[in-house]
């Protein structure tokens, strides 16, 4: 049996456009309330906002820089005051840095692993402790093709995606009992801002044979809130281009 969402608070990281977009209006859809962090784009913000509020749902821009734990702290008690503890966290905040591998550097290095990886790495712990005296919560991390095949867009990229599959693993095994289930989704190729600037990304790379859809990803995530017996796994949302 599916858990209803109605009445669930929902955290989305970087939520402003493309899959986090997507999986905030589809989360409102299923029934929960959404807050939509952003970092730079608050008009998207505004405007995803109004998509879920006109699902019924409560919405609420929340603008921080989830690589710094200060934010992430001032984050998640603006979330609580405003909606309610975060039931539903979604990590899906990241950047793409396309860089011929002899020209990463150690400041791109440390960067790229701040936004994907170790932001994911603060919020989570940052809700945790709410949704074990709970005793309910879902954490939903957004990887990509690129932990498994090493991706077009460089070491630095896969390495951080990769680090998210084994936050997914780690967490799942310490909160088996608890009544938190922790997966990923690794997507490949989403027709979003990232992929249509990247020149390297073509549909040709893709056994189907076209770009996926950010509402195909958002599908899967809320599958991921409502099922209570699905935690540890990676969920391959890619075309068919890693077959696990």
């Amino acid at each position: 049996m599916l858990d209803d969402l109605t009445g669930k608070i929902a955290l989305v990281t970087g939520a402003s456009r493309g899959i986090g977009r997507a999986i905030a209006i589809a989360l409102a859809e299923a029934g929960a309330d959404v807050a939509v962090n952003y970092l730079s784009r608050k008009t998207h913000a505004v405007e995803t906002c109004a998509a879920i509020r006109k699902a019924g749902s409560r919405a609420l821009p929340v603008k921080a820089n989830v690589a710094r734990a200060a934010a992430v702290a001032r984050l998640a008690a603006t979330v609580e005051l405003e909606l309610g503890p975060v039931d539903i966290l979604v990590n899906n905040a990241g950047i793409v840095g396309v860089k011929p591998v002899e020209d990463i550097s150690e400041a791109d290095w440390d960067e790229m692993i701040a936004v994907n990886l170790t932001s994911a790495f603060l919020v989570t712990q940052q809700v945790l402790p709410g949704m074990r005296s709970r005793g309910w919560g879902r954490i939903i991390f957004i990887s990509s093709v690129a932990a498994q095949t090493g991706g077009i867009t460089g070491p630095h990229y896969a390495a951080s995606k990769a680090g998210l599959l084994g936050l997914t693993h780690s967490y799942a095994r310490h909160l088996f009992k608890e009544g938190i289930t922790v997966n990923a989704i690794a997507p490949a190729l989403i027709e979003t801002d990232m992929v249509a600037g990247n020149l390297q990304a073509s549909p040709a790379a893709i056994p189907i044979g076209r770009f996926g859809a950010p509402s195909e990803v958002a599908a899967v995530a809320v599958l991921l809130a409502q099922n209570g017996f699905l935690t540890g796994q990676t969920i391959n949302v890619n075309g068919g281009w890693y077959m696990s």
